[in-house]
């Protein structure tokens, strides 16, 4: 059999085997080494393909796509450098828990360090943060089962226990093009190896009866649910909420804030209320239950170490992890949430249990409520951008975030809606590069979507802006412009002006208008509510890119924020005292 034989069977079956694994998208940055490859992926009618110039952009968009679909998303790219621009993306799909299937190609074994060009040393370059790596055989002789079982495991690696990235790099020689018409290619009469079969972990009998009797011995119980992507959770752990009388603290990632599940004991607006110094005591619980991951608000987190010592802390998780950065000493359950919640759910025959503590977070959260939703002035602010994004989201669509201040306004001002929202963020690593990517890889398959972002991460990811150029894809994206770096005007870096500008606010001073029409969108910089709420509703009858700039002041955000904290605060201690 000669190189082309060799390098054709190899990489058909291999590509053959991902599809029948349930890879159905793959997204490629075009280069020559990778040309086997993307070829042959191409050429496959059951894999959708998608090309992206940029490699870093490139490795957001398939994160997004793997965060939409929840199901591994291959990523291909040439040797060299190329490979080193998907690391950002990997980072985060690694501490997010996103099913990637990396394959960048490599030269083949006698080229590496002896000066080849575009050849570095890519062997386990993703270190830790890939879950599994394979450096593959050359495309020799008849090892077509070799490439299948290793694109299977792949798969299997990529979604077994906590889902994460997989690596396996290509070393290919040339000639590079493979030949489709070769008898043995494909499927053929191979028979392809088939998924493993995994079952949730289900607490025993006995295990979940000690729960539900320490449990039932204490009145003061939360239950929290921070960033997870688990559909399922909110009907579960809201009908266990409703049987045991115990408020929910729900993150704006939680996939509980929106939907058509039972909402009465869902508390939005917990974070406002543990700023107050003054209420945190009166809100100290016997016990905490937490699924998902650490919630968003830094002020949940001051409070749980605060009271650490008389606060129980039990964390849920499917598979055996620590994600506890309070710094607590937490009781772990490594069982399927959904299970969890069900199987202590039917120990409680009553739903909606009436108690003075579920009473109490209730008043507040919705004294607090009122605060939040006061209706503005006339001058636009982070708040009721969100507000009205809020109201403005069409149902069955995406609602993605970004990170720093705007992340932190939609857990403050997004309230709970019967409509069907999912919301998404890259809350792994939580950086500001590569948003807008991944937004447009939540977009790609045709779920309406809008991001939330700011003036920097927007500027980060501007390259990204050519995938919704090219492929069409519709987004509406609302830029909250204050020409800087606003959460660094809440950290002790703003006391010192000498150098706070340059090294913190970092004001951008572009015009974003001639970037989005670069790539073929419409830019709507508004002025007033009216002509915000009026551009959202065209963005969403608009097919295409549609980006609204609200232009801020960084110095009115930090005041407006103050003023809405202490409003809830003298509105609860008020009504705390009436009560009284």
């Amino acid at each position: 059999m000669n190189h082309i034989e060799s390098l054709s069977m190899f990489v058909t079956h291999f590509v053959d085997q991902l599809a029948f694994s349930g890879v159905e998208h793959v997204v490629i940055s075009p280069g020559s080494r990778s040309t086997p490859l993307a070829m042959t992926f191409a050429e496959h009618s059951e894999i959708n393909h998608w090309v992206h110039l940029d490699e870093r952009s490139a490795a957001f968009f398939a994160l997004g796509l793997a965060k939409q679909e929840q199901r591994p998303v291959a990523l291909i790219c040439t040797s060299g450098t190329a490979a080193a621009n998907y690391y950002p993306a990997i980072v985060e799909a690694y501490y997010s828990r996103v099913p990637l299937i990396i394959l960048t190609a490599d030269r083949p074994h006698e080229l590496r360090e002896v000066g080849a060009p575009q050849a570095i040393n890519q062997i386990n370059m993703f270190g830790n943060y890939a879950k599994w790596y394979q450096d593959l055989a050359i495309p020799e002789l008849e090892n077509h089962m070799y490439a299948r079982r290793q694109a299977a495991r792949a798969v299997e690696e990529a979604v077994e226990g906590h889902e994460g990235p997989v690596h396996l790099n290509f070393p290919l020689r040339e000639p590079l093009i493979p030949d489709f018409t070769l008898e043995g290619c494909w499927r053929g009469e191979v028979k392809p190896i088939r998924r493993a079969e995994a079952g949730s972990s289900v607490l025993s009998a006995e295990k979940l009866k000690s729960f539900f009797t320490h449990f039932g011995r204490k009145e003061k119980g939360l239950i929290v649910v921070g960033p997870q992507v688990n559909t399922d959770l909110a009907a579960s752990v809201t009908r266990l909420a409703s049987r045991m009388g115990l408020p929910i603290l729900a993150d704006p990632l939680s996939q509980l804030r929106a939907g058509e599940h039972d909402k009465r004991n869902i508390i939005e607006n917990y974070d406002g209320l543990l700023k107050s110094e003054l209420l945190q005591e009166s809100l100290a619980p016997d016990y905490i239950l937490r699924f998902g991951a650490m919630p968003v608000s830094k002020a949940y987190l001051k409070w749980v170490q605060r009271f650490e010592s008389q606060v129980d802390h039990y964390i849920v998780d499917d598979h055996a992890s620590y994600r506890e950065p309070a710094g607590i000493n937490p009781n772990h359950i490594w069982a399927d949430p959904v299970s969890f919640c069900n199987q202590l759910a039917d120990h409680m025959p009553e739903d909606n249990v009436e108690t003075s503590w579920l009473n109490q977070w209730q008043s507040m959260n919705n004294k607090a409520k009122t605060q939040m939703l006061l209706e503005p002035g006339e001058s636009l602010n982070e708040g009721h951008a969100v507000v009205y994004l809020s109201q403005s989201l069409p149902d069955e669509s995406n609602f993605f975030i970004g990170n720093s201040m705007p992340i932190r306004d939609v857990d403050s001002f997004f309230m709970s809606t019967p409509k069907r929202i999912k919301l998404m963020a890259n809350r792994g690593a939580n950086g500001i590069d590569g948003v807008v990517s991944t937004a447009l890889g939540t977009a790609a398959t045709g779920r309406k979507t809008t991001l939330l972002l700011g003036d920097l991460s927007f500027f980060h990811d501007m390259n990204g802006l050519w995938m919704a150029k090219n492929k069409r894809i519709p987004l509406t994206i609302v830029v909250i412009n204050n020409d800087g770096g606003g959460i660094f005007s809440y950290l002790p870096q703003s006391n010192h002006e000498k150098h706070f500008e340059e090294l913190f606010g970092t004001p951008l001073g572009i015009e974003l208008g001639p970037a989005v029409e670069m790539y073929g969108g419409i830019h709507e910089q508004v002025d007033n509510w009216d002509d915000y709420r009026t551009a959202l509703a065209e963005s969403y009858q608009n097919e295409s890119l549609y980006v609204i700039e609200v232009k801020t002041n960084r110095e009115d955000h930090v005041a407006f924020h103050k003023a809405k904290w202490q409003s809830v605060e003298e509105a609860v201690l008020s009504w705390s005292e009436k009560d009284d």
